[in-house]
C-alpha cells in the first residue's frame, strides 16, 4: 500500500511537470505585462497541431518538427503583441481580456473547421512508452521524465534571463516601472512584444509534448489555461520557480484524487487550488521586487 501511494505522488509529480510546462508563458506574460492571455490553452492547442501537420506532411518525428513549430508561433507572437495587444495594455485589465477571449473562440472554430472535433495524437513511437522500473511496484516513463527535467531546465534558463542579461533587466524595468523606462529610451512595445515571443515560444513547446503525451482535440483550450492559471497562482504570480511548485502541487493533488476515486481527480486540483488562494491569496512563493 504505501509503495502504491509513493508511486502515485512520483507520477503526479511527473505530471506537474507538464503543467509548469503549461504554466510558464502565462506567467511570463504576467509578469511583464500584466496581461491575462484568455487564449493561451488555445495556443498550446495551436503548437500541438501545428506539430500535427509537420510530421504527418513531412514524415518527421514530433520532437523534429518541434523548432519549426516554436519558431514560428514566436514570430506570430511578436507580431500579435506589436500589431495588437500593444493597444489594449494601460487601459485596465478588460480591452486585453476581451481581445484574448476573441483570439480564443477564433482558434477553437478555425481548429474545428480544419481539424472536426476528433481528438489527435501525435505518433512517439515507443519514446512515451518506455518507462524505468524502480522496484516490483514503481515504473517511471521515460517520456514524463523528459518532460519533467525539461520543465526544470526551462525555470532555470528563464531565471537567468531575468537576473542575468540585459533583455531579462530590461523586461523586469518596463514591469515595475513603465513611464520611466519611457523615458530613458527603451522601445516598451519592443520588449513587450519579445516577451510575448518568448511566452508563444514555451505554449508551442508545451503543446508539442502534449500532443506526444496525450490526446487533444480543439475544445480542449479552457482546461489548460485553467490548469495554468492554478499553478501560476498557486505558485505565486510572477514567480518562475513558484510556478513550477505550483504545477508539481497542482500535478500531486490530482492523482492523489484519481487514486482515491477516479472522478475527484480534477476536483481535489482544484480543491487545493481554492485552499491555497484563501489562505495565501498571494500563492505559496511570490516574485519578491
Amino acid at each position: 500500500m504505501l509503495l502504491e501511494w509513493l508511486d502515485t505522488v512520483l507520477q503526479g509529480v511527473l505530471l506537474g511537470g507538464l503543467y509548469a510546462m503549461f504554466a510558464m508563458g502565462l506567467a511570463l506574460i504576467w509578469g511583464v505585462m500584466r496581461l491575462v492571455n484568455l487564449a493561451h490553452g488555445d495556443f498550446i492547442l495551436l503548437g500541438a497541431y501545428a506539430a500535427l501537420v509537420l510530421a504527418e506532411s513531412t514524415g518527421l518525428h514530433p520532437l523534429a518538427a518541434a523548432p519549426l513549430v516554436i519558431a514560428v508561433l514566436a514570430l506570430g507572437g511578436y507580431w500579435l503583441q506589436r500589431g495588437v495587444l500593444n493597444a489594449t495594455l494601460g487601459k485596465g485589465l478588460l480591452p486585453p481580456l476581451l481581445v484574448t477571449f476573441g483570439l480564443s473562440i477564433v482558434i477553437q472554430n478555425l481548429l474545428l473547421e480544419g481539424f472536426s472535433a476528433d481528438s489527435k495524437a501525435l505518433r512517439a513511437e515507443t519514446l512515451t512508452t518506455a518507462s524505468l522500473r524502480l522496484g516490483e511496484s514503481i515504473a517511471v516513463g521515460w517520456f514524463p521524465l523528459g518532460v519533467f527535467v525539461a520543465a526544470l531546465v526551462l525555470v532555470l534558463a528563464l531565471q537567468l534571463l531575468f537576473s542575468r542579461t540585459a533583455l531579462g533587466r530590461e523586461m523586469r524595468a518596463a514591469s515595475d516601472d513603465p513611464e520611466t523606462v519611457q523615458l530613458m529610451g527603451v522601445d516598451q512595445r519592443h520588449t513587450y512584444a519579445l516577451a510575448m515571443a518568448l511566452a508563444l515560444a514555451l505554449m508551442a513547446l508545451a503543446g508539442v509534448l502534449l500532443g506526444m503525451r496525450t490526446s487533444f482535440s480543439p475544445t480542449d483550450g479552457p482546461a489548460y489555461l485553467l490548469f495554468a492559471f492554478e499553478a501560476v497562482v498557486i505558485g505565486g504570480l510572477g514567480s518562475f520557480w513558484g510556478t513550477f511548485a505550483g504545477g508539481i502541487l497542482l500535478g500531486v493533488a490530482q492523482t492523489v484524487g484519481f487514486r482515491i476515486d477516479p472522478g475527484w481527480g480534477l476536483l481535489f486540483g482544484h480543491l487545493v487550488f481554492l485552499a491555497v488562494l484563501l489562505i495565501r491569496p498571494q500563492g505559496l512563493f511570490p516574485r519578491t521586487r
